[in-house]
């Protein structure tokens, strides 16, 4: 596997580099001068500028060249009047084969031809660890970030990140092409751009990979940045946020829609000052968002290339003095973008601005050699027939997560598997099981963790899991989970699969994630188990796939029991909680 993984993504780079695959960007925003030359022609007094936003596409190519249709659309409606910037809120990589097996190469040619003014850096580009197979360092001379900041210097555009910095010195990290801010010029109107990522980073990716680092807050950055750039001489400042919220309807009016007021960019929002930004382009939910959040446009849309964001600012005389918020525009009616074999896939898109979109040529030249190296991995057989589908959870007990916890036991001999739910990206459907379907449900690379502990321990653990609101909820493999409400208190019961109580001073080994071993979802503290973890270099992926040719079928109903979860709650879902 390793081995073929290096291959394919040489041989997708040699075919990225021919001549003609990448194509020119078009109109692509240019840097800011610093000062205007004296024979510059008159900026025109009124400018319609169109912020078109993405977040979230996790490596979903298929998807870029219809986006490219939808924006080169846009762009001729404002040919006219004003121009585009098209900007993304980060997570572009992890998630899929044709991303995955060259680390994240093809998703950058496709926005460089694009034509990408700018992306934030989220919390997922940290997963491919150095460049090469390794998905973290194993000597001192890998870099943990080497694939990221390759990726970076792949793009014509810069990867924004003005909250990262140094944990021990609280600097910004000198990386090329990763500055904290960018300025650039679209109409004769100064755009300045600012990038920041979630402050829960550390828990949300390969701690390993992110060690030494750390996320400064959201809002003060921001602020700091954006009195910068206005100094600068921009006329607009735009939030690129790797962090966002959701709401379930887009009337414009955020409490009548349902939106959340409590994730973190709403807090953003909030304390920002008045006028310091105005646009939000979020992400990281996974959700959408087109509404006014303390008095901000606010635009997220989803995950996976299914949908777009939009604010069409009016700027006269160099302020801005309207914004309209389009709600989310998704792609295609029906079923979002997706590859059909080595082709990016149809699409029922219809028409935009007033023209029928077509699949941007540029641009599906720029990912038609990703498609090509995943699409016979793709197909591959693994063995078993699924019988049904086998449906994903993030926040509830899920046929998936059983399935993927036992298969983790089963490899590894574990007394106890945990699976964390926001590893689980997609249900798997029914039919013959291919490795494209089991990448898509569980896309990341990480490596099998044995973590020795007692019994009162793991009580401890599980018991802090139910309690606890941050990630996924787990799966759990060789015990059982029990939280009742007892005179007002929560009282966490677990017994192994017997019904056998656990023992304060049993000894166990519990396999799970080098993600989740390392700090991932808050789930261990590390100095907790010094010298009682052990990471294999075998990827969890990989010991699964040698598990699932042991078997003939899957049936959900063999390993999942509804009316008995693995992990029953008083009210289904975490935080458990008793009384008001």
């Amino acid at each position: 596997m390793a081995s073929e993984r290096l291959l394919l993504r040489a041989l997708l780079l040699l075919s990225l580099a021919a001549p003609g695959c990448r194509g020119a960007p078009p109109e692509r925003p240019t840097p800011a001068p610093a000062a205007a030359a004296s024979s510059a022609p008159a900026r025109p007094s009124r400018v319609v500028l169109s912020i078109v936003g993405t977040n979230d596409l996790h490596g979903h190519i298929s998807a870029l060249p219809w986006l490219g249709g939808y924006v080169a659309n846009l762009r001729a409606a404002r040919a006219a009047d004003g121009g585009v910037l098209l900007v993304d809120a980060g997570d572009m990589f992890q998630g899929t084969l044709e991303s995955n097996l060259v680390e994240g190469a093809s998703v950058v040619d496709g926005y460089n031809a694009l034509g990408y003014a700018a992306a934030a850096v989220g919390n997922h580009e940290f997963d491919f660890g150095p460049e090469g197979e390794a998905a973290t360092a194993r000597t001192p001379a890998d870099d943990p970030r080497g694939a990221l900041k390759g990726l970076a210097k792949r793009a014509t555009f810069p990867f924004l990140c003005a909250n990262l910095q140094d944990s021990t010195t609280h600097a910004h990290p000198a990386w090329p092409h990763m500055p904290k801010t960018a300025l650039v010029e679209i109409a004769g109107v100064k755009v300045g751009l600012v990038g920041v990522s979630t402050e829960h980073t550390a828990q949300t990716t390969i701690a390993a990979n992110f060690r030494g680092l750390e996320m400064a807050p959201l809002a003060k950055t921001t602020a700091t940045e954006a009195a910068a750039l206005r100094a600068r001489g921009a006329n607009v400042v735009v939030l690129l946020a790797h962090a966002g919220t959701k709401c379930h309807k887009f009337t414009g009016d955020a409490a009548a829609d349902g939106c959340d007021m409590r994730e973190e960019i709403v807090g953003v929002a909030e304390a920002l000052p008045r006028g310091a930004v105005d646009v939000i382009v979020a992400g990281h939910t996974h959700a959408a968002v087109a509404h006014r959040l303390a008095g901000v446009p606010v635009v997220e849309s989803y995950s996976y290339g299914r949908a777009f964001g939009r604010v069409d600012l009016v700027v006269e005389r160099g302020a801005v003095t309207s914004a309209t918020i389009h709600a989310p525009h998704d792609l295609c009616h029906g079923k979002p973008p997706a590859p059909d074999g080595a082709e990016v896939g149809p699409c029922d898109a219809g028409s935009y601005e007033g023209k029928p979109v077509l699949a941007d040529p540029r641009v599906k030249a720029a990912v038609l050699p990703g498609l090509a190296v995943a699409a016979k991995r793709r197909g591959e057989l693994l063995g078993p027939v699924v019988s049904s589908p086998i449906p994903r959870s993030y926040d509830h007990p899920s046929p998936l997560g059983d399935l993927f916890a036992d298969l983790l036991r089963d490899a590894t001999r574990a007394d106890v598997a945990l699976m964390n739910g926001g590893g689980l990206r997609a249900s798997v459907p029914a039919g013959p099981l291919t490795y494209g379907a089991l990448f898509e449900a569980f896309p990341f690379d990480n490596r099998i963790a044995r973590v020795k502990m007692t019994g009162k321990e793991l009580r401890g653990l599980l018991t802090r899991h139910v309690r606890g609101a941050h990630g996924g909820i787990l799966s759990v493999s060789g015990v059982r989970v029990v939280a009742r409400c007892k005179q007002g208190k929560l009282d966490v019961d677990v017994t192994r699969d017997s019904g056998k109580p656990l023992g304060d001073t049993d000894e166990l080994v519990v396999a799970m994630s080098d993600f989740l071993a390392t700090g991932g979802d808050s789930l261990l503290v590390k100095a907790e188990h010094e010298g009682r973890t052990t990471i294999d270099e075998t990827l969890a992926r990989d010991a699964m796939v040698a598990e699932l040719a042991k078997r003939r079928t899957l049936d959900p109903a063999t390993f999942y029991d509804a009316a008995r979860p693995r992990i029953a709650l008083p009210d289904g879902r975490r935080p458990a909680r008793c009384g008001h």
